[in-house]
């Protein structure tokens, strides 16, 4: 298996090891040594895995960090174990980080409670460990650029160079991100400061001027995500249009199935031009960037084209498979207080408060829940007796 593969079964297997893990010692056998053999190195090897590595430092003598890794006969890599769920902080790893201001070519320290995985380096100052990690991994939730970023720590990889240059920008990165997060709910006077500047050069940054521009910020920028995400989301679909047209044979859809004759096609994109009918069904401007915006949500989970919108006087749709038996939520827009219908597994509704059509990121988790519920079935048509079924059937 590849190095992610093996990562990931060693993730999948932690929720049902952790109970046992009393102990330390319990921690590394059942964790950390598996996580470093999936790295690549022989923990059978002395001259891989060095364990209960000592060095005098200082004043201090025979202390032990719980494992050095080598690579081409050097050691790379100093590693600390606690018990499983322990807090891993600094303090609770005091001869790591002695250990790393004298061992000249391990430029990379490990702390680990068999769960997560917290790699340090010098990136603030030379031969003196940094507080903050520049990668943390956790195997309850994995992300692919971490384990991108850790397979340049394996054996057949390991790229110390390249490592510590994207530490140092994952470092940084990581900080930015934390700070445009807290100033995208909540931004501090200075950050409003600096709009309101560009803004109103002439004017001066009173109290009035810094509310009213609070809000603004917050609101613009709020809506530039929500922009981003659409116009991602519109280019998906134009390229999955593309190249469905240009691989599918004549007569097929682009999945290679047989197209359904007219009747049964599927409508056209919705938009206010569009959904106006005889039965008085009008799908606003509002609606239709919440149902891109469920798509955006849910497009991780399920194929987005399987993702349809159907338009009803009282609320508006989002289905699975364009089909009643599969509600992923229904949009109640048509009133002067928004709501968001989400449903149980019992397919029983429950009604949620919106301010705006953006606040639906909010209940990303439940979304994508709902659309998992059905993501293992084939993607079908309602059958007659379906199409005007109710969720609760």
């Amino acid at each position: 298996m590849s190095f992610e593969d093996n990562i990931r079964a060693l993730a999948a297997r932690v929720p049902a090891t952790l109970a046992h893990l009393e102990t330390e010692e319990a921690t590394k056998n059942a964790l950390v040594l598996p996580f470093i053999a999936a790295m690549g190195y022989d923990v059978f090897n002395p001259l891989e895995v060095v364990p209960e590595y000592t060095a005098d430092v200082g004043t201090k003598r025979g202390e032990k960090v719980d494992y050095a890794i080598k690579y081409g006969g050097d050691i790379v890599m100093l590693m600390e174990a606690k018990k499983a769920e322990a807090e891993l902080t600094l303090s609770h790893a005091s001869q790591l980080y002695r250990y790393f201001s004298v061992t000249d070519t391990s430029r990379i320290a490990l702390l680990s409670n068999g769960v997560i995985y917290k790699f340090y380096s010098d990136i603030d100052a030379p031969n003196r460990m940094d507080e903050k990690p520049f990668l943390v991994v956790d195997l309850m939730n994995l992300k692919d650029d971490q384990l991108s970023q850790l397979s340049k720590l394996t054996k057949d990889a390991f790229d110390l160079d390249g490592m510590l240059e994207a530490a140092g920008a994952l470092k940084y990165m990581r900080e930015i991100r934390r700070i445009l997060s807290k100033q995208y709910d909540e931004p501090d006077d200075e950050f409003v400061r600096f709009f309101f500047a560009q803004c109103c050069p002439s004017r001066n940054f009173v109290q009035s001027a810094r509310v009213q521009f609070s809000k603004l910020v917050v609101s613009s920028m709020h809506q530039v995500v929500a922009d981003r995400v659409s116009a991602r989301l519109r280019s998906a679909l134009e390229r999955e249009t593309e190249v469905g047209d240009s691989t599918a044979p004549a007569g097929d859809s682009p999945s290679g199935r047989p197209k359904p004759p007219p009747a049964e096609q599927d409508a056209p994109a919705p938009s206010p031009s569009n959904q106006g009918s005889a039965d008085g069904v009008v799908t606003t401007e509002e609606e239709i960037e919440g149902f891109n915006i469920v798509r955006a949500i849910v497009c991780n989970v399920v194929a987005v084209d399987r993702v349809t919108m159907r338009d009803t006087k009282s609320y508006c749709g989002i289905l699975l498979d364009d089909n009643n038996r599969r509600p992923i939520c229904r949009l109640h827009f048509n009133r002067a207080k928004r709501y968001v219908g989400l449903f149980d597994d019992s397919k029983n509704e429950t009604r949620h408060a919106l301010e705006q059509t953006k606040d639906l990121y909010q209940f990303a988790d439940q979304l994508r829940a709902a659309a998992t519920r059905y993501s293992e079935a084939a993607p079908s048509k309602p059958t007659a007796s379906e199409e005007g079924a109710s969720p609760d059937g």
